[in-house]
């Protein structure tokens, strides 16, 4: 059982030692830890500093880079990527600023390895953190409420970063929003049934100012419009619906108030209250639009749907046909029998492995299995 824990950095030279000084060398159940740290484009030493700490610690590491910065969801994708190419049964997502206790990672883990959860999140219990305004720890409650809500899971700390995946749920995660994968993945993850629970922690003293949050009415804006965004890709006809609703009890109120009126006044008659009927016969078009519109976004969904199961597909295929690769080196190196520029380097140890962000495959010299 292999451990893949996976840190997005941008410039973190500064905060990123502390989050590496606690990290777990064994875990019951799990043969091999390993860190990925994700270089999102920094501009300082970030990636020195890990390889520093690798050595020092004879801790094994791998390092996937961007070359300019992406934002936290594509890092976060490009470490999925990235963990899986290394084979990582079990998934761990942390953040380079020391926010999360790592000593919490056995824990984290530990639903996975019973079997009793493909995510685990991280519950930073928002009430006890000091450093959270009264308005931010009020809206925290009220978007966890809503992620709830629509996407129809129990976490109680939706925005926590601190989060463990299987396998097959890494796998299936596809991000589509740009600003943050926290949401996403939830939403993701409880649609195509997978188990999700949570642990309570309590999160490290405040290292510095979050890179996210540019200001409590910011971060709401963008983050209600990624849980509408989410909810509407997943549950399109449920969500144009409510998008309609209005207009259809517009245009009830109005034909119930033509014929009401109708039916008290006939000396004036229906004539007198036409304005009703053309109010109403504007708001029922409305709606009638806005529900083709959600119903040609079903069959969308249904084809990403299909398209997603292709593409998991193809990720498993082209897993195991690197596995399989591996092992055709090992037998003709066991034969003596190895062709050049075949094989892969030594396995992976606390030697820094260079990882291509775009298909999250190992970019090893090539060399003779000698």
């Amino acid at each position: 059982m292999k451990l893949v824990i996976q840190i997005p950095c941008y410039n973190e030279e500064e905060h990123l030692p502390l989050t590496l000084a606690n990290m777990p060398r064994q875990i019951e159940g799990i043969d091999e830890i390993v860190v990925l740290i994700i270089d999102d484009g920094s501009r300082d030493r970030t990636v020195e500093v890990a390889r520093k700490w690798s050595r020092e610690n004879d801790f094994p590491l791998a390092i996937a880079q961007h070359t300019r910065n992406r934002g936290l969801a594509s890092a976060f994708q490009t470490g999925l990527n990235a963990a899986l190419a290394l084979d990582a049964d079990i998934i761990v997502n942390t953040d380079a600023d020391n926010q999360y206790p790592s000593e919490a990672i056995p824990d984290l883990v530990r639903p996975i390895l019973n079997r009793e959860a493909d995510l685990v999140i991280a519950d930073r219990q928002t009430d006890l953190i000091e450093h959270f305004s009264p308005v931010k720890k009020l809206f925290q409650r009220w978007g966890s409420s809503a992620v709830r809500i629509f996407s129809g899971s129990e976490v109680p700390d939706a925005p926590s970063g601190f989060r463990a995946f299987s396998r097959e749920a890494a796998l299936n995660m596809n991000m589509v929003t740009r600003y943050t994968y926290t949401i996403e993945t939830i939403f993701q993850a409880s649609k195509k049934n997978f188990a999700i629970t949570s642990i309570p922690i309590l999160t490290n003293p405040k290292t510095r100012e979050s890179r996210l949050v540019k200001g409590v009415w910011n971060y709401v804006k963008r983050m209600g419009a990624t849980i509408v965004r989410v909810y509407a890709m997943h549950e399109p006809l449920k969500a144009f619906f409510y998008f309609s609703l209005p207009f259809f009890i517009v245009a009830a109120l109005g034909i119930g108030r033509f014929l009401l009126l109708g039916i008290l006044e006939p000396r004036v008659g229906t004539l007198g209250h036409i304005q009703s009927l053309v109010l109403s016969g504007t708001a029922l078009s409305v709606a009638t639009l806005i529900m083709l519109v959600g119903l040609v976004a079903d069959l969308i969904g249904n084809c990403r749907r299909l398209i997603e199961d292709a593409l998991l597909r193809v990720r498993k295929m082209e897993l195991e046909m690197n596995k399989q690769r591996e092992r055709e080196c090992e037998m003709l190196k066991r034969f003596g029998r190895c062709a050049p520029n075949f094989c892969p380097n030594a396995p992976l140890s606390t030697a820094t492995v260079i990882l291509n962000t775009a298909t999250a495959k190992r970019l090893r010299p090539r060399r003779n299995c000698d």
